[in-house]
């Protein structure tokens, strides 16, 4: 390690606390989508400008970043928190369950905020490093590319940060665990919206039509061989068809269809690769059964990426901050973040901090019975201010 943590420094988050766990409660009283987080971004700001940080507002629209400079050291570094939640109907029946029909914090990026806004009062109030703490609460992770538009925004021109991190709640590891792996962390995501173009005909004379509901049945079907039968076995890769889209009723041979579909990976090539291969099948396909295909393909999240020396260092702050047994190797998952834009621009890593085993915290994120688990807040925010403090020395 650089410099040694405080020992006292967990009990000592862990008596702000409470107060931190009612912010989390009011946030997620009133949960706000992709760029609708002005009540959050205003809570964030008030808080952080009360603690002496530099509070500067608008990148990403709806984001907020804190900027605390201490000493003369050039060092800096730059921790993320996402605010957004889901348009999920919450079903948890929690005294401060969602108050807003059809809007939930499904994902736990109320505790995010909250962790990182008490790490942010403790690295104010009572440590002294020597150098520039930024802090990021990013609008719109839930699959509309906040961190992108932060980065677009000018997010490292304005605010420099030699290393940058992120953590999310994992339901399924114990409360008091982190995880971490170097290299591929989560997939890409990417989604294709493909269109079928036939032609209506009566269904008692099929013939006299082109059907798209029979296409779009074959395609679907097919597509599972790009996975298993082209992509390397080692090499992980999903085709997920979420929907398909045509007809009306019992009678009548649809005119078109709509099929969309969601396609991730682990490896840029294996990403190359099927975007190459899904549009070489579906028009090959199409052409079969004679009918028009038009295929929307839409690049979404990159494949994210652990650099492996800012990985070790989150490895031995999580190991002195809780013990070599609770600090374990999470391996790669399917799932996507877009954190991994900032993680092209700077080095950095994303980690996850346990939320908890069965009724414990254990119900899976985007859920409507999903909850964050209070016990990790300070486990969260005393791993943040360790981290600052071992970087900033």
């Amino acid at each position: 390690m650089n410099a040694a943590i405080h020992p006292s420094l967990l009990s000592a988050v862990q008596t702000l606390a409470p107060e931190f766990v009612g912010i989390r409660h009011q946030i997620h009283a009133f949960p706000e989508l992709a760029f609708e987080e002005l009540r959050t971004s205003d809570l964030v700001a008030e808080r952080l400008q009360a603690w002496g940080y530099e509070v500067h507002r608008g990148l990403g629209s709806t984001g907020v970043v804190g900027r605390l400079k201490k000493g003369q050291g050039s060092r800096s570094i730059g921790i993320r928190a996402d605010m957004d939640a889901l348009p999920i109907q919450e079903k948890t029946g929690l005294p401060y369950a969602s108050t807003l029909s059809g809007k939930m914090h499904a994902c736990g990026h109320d505790g995010h905020t909250a962790i990182l806004l008490c790490a942010a009062r403790y690295l104010a109030e009572s440590v002294d490093y020597n150098g520039t703490l930024n802090l990021i609460f990013q609008p719109a992770e839930e699959n509309e590319g906040g961190a992108l538009r932060m980065v677009d925004d000018g997010l490292f021109e304005q605010f420099p940060c030699d290393e940058i991190y992120a953590l999310h709640n994992t339901p399924g590891l114990p409360v008091g665990q982190i995880g971490m792996i170097a290299g591929p962390a989560m997939a890409s995501f990417d989604r294709a919206t493909v269109t079928l173009t036939g032609r209506s005909a009566h269904g008692a004379m099929p013939h006299h039509g082109i059907d798209s509901m029979q296409a779009a049945a074959s395609i679907v079907l097919g597509l599972q061989s790009l996975v298993s039968r082209e992509v390397d076995a080692l090499k992980s890769a999903v085709i997920t068809v979420g929907s398909i889209q045509a007809g009306a009723t019992y009678n009548i041979v649809p005119e078109s269809a709509t099929i969309k579909i969601g396609i991730r990976a682990l490896n840029p090539e294996v990403r190359n690769q099927i975007e190459t291969r899904l549009r070489d099948f579906i028009n090959a396909q199409a052409q079969s059964y004679q009918l028009q295909a038009d295929v929307l393909y839409e690049r979404k999240y990159p494949v994210l990426v652990n650099h492996a020396a800012q990985t070790e260092r989150a490895r031995e702050v999580a190991v002195q901050l809780l013990g070599a047994d609770n600090v374990v190797t999470r391996g790669p998952v399917m799932g996507s973040e877009d954190f991994a834009y900032m993680l092209e621009h700077r080095p950095g890593a994303y980690v996850r901090l346990g939320n908890g085993l069965g009724q414990d915290g254990g119900c899976m994120v985007h859920n409507p019975l999903y909850d964050f688990n209070d016990k990790a807040l300070p486990i969260g925010a005393a791993f943040w201010a360790s981290l600052a403090q071992s970087y900033l020395k």
